[in-house]
């Protein structure tokens, strides 16, 4: 079945529809709601709630865009919802931010998809929600401002912030394993 007589099938009510839409399109929004949730039960609470939304909202739905766009603009408006402002601390914007380096070569060799969602997700909540949105989902910082209520200079000073804990994990992460491979070498 077409995209489009799913989404007409859907406005209509028909149930079996839905159930395949549900199917078709849940591991793509699990993944957003996963950037964002403190967990996978918070993250399958989401999920849900995103699909309520989506049924709810999809007579309004306009197929000038990508129907998976606007799906994923639900869930991430969703997820960021349980966020609230207050998990944002305002901060001064330092003097001097500290050097990011790019991401060395083991990074992308050694580490699996997992393991690196793994480190975002250990991310203070309002980090991994400029982050995820910043560098995950290609907003600008205007627009992550907008999205969050916080300051411009509130959403840079937060992405560089997640990605010095980001490096630093990873610097943690490096040593830990180059010491596990030499005890196992011995």
């Amino acid at each position: 079945m077409t995209t489009t007589q799913l989404i007409l099938d859907c406005q209509n009510g028909v149930k079996a529809s839905q159930y395949q839409l549900v199917r078709r399109y849940a591991g793509m929004l699990m993944t957003v709601c996963r950037r964002y949730a403190k967990d996978e039960a918070m993250a399958k609470d989401l999920l849900q709630e995103t699909f309520i939304r989506v049924f709810s909202n999809i007579n309004s739905y306009e197929p000038t865009g990508s129907f998976e766009a606007w799906m994923r603009r639900i869930a991430v408006r969703r997820s960021l919802q349980w966020l609230e402002k207050n998990w944002f601390q305002l901060e001064t914007q330092p003097d001097e931010m500290p050097e990011i380096q790019a991401p060395t070569a083991w990074v992308e060799k050694e580490m699996a998809t997992e393991e690196i969602m793994h480190l975002v997700m250990g991310l203070p909540p309002g980090y991994r929600a400029v982050f995820n949105l910043y560098a995950v989902e290609g907003y600008n910082h205007q627009e992550v401002a907008e999205i969050l209520g916080i300051s411009e200079n509130t959403s840079r000073s937060q992405l560089a912030r997640a990605r010095q804990l980001l490096q630093q994990k990873l610097i943690k992460l490096k040593i830990n394993r180059r010491h596990e491979v030499g005890i196992v070498g011995k």
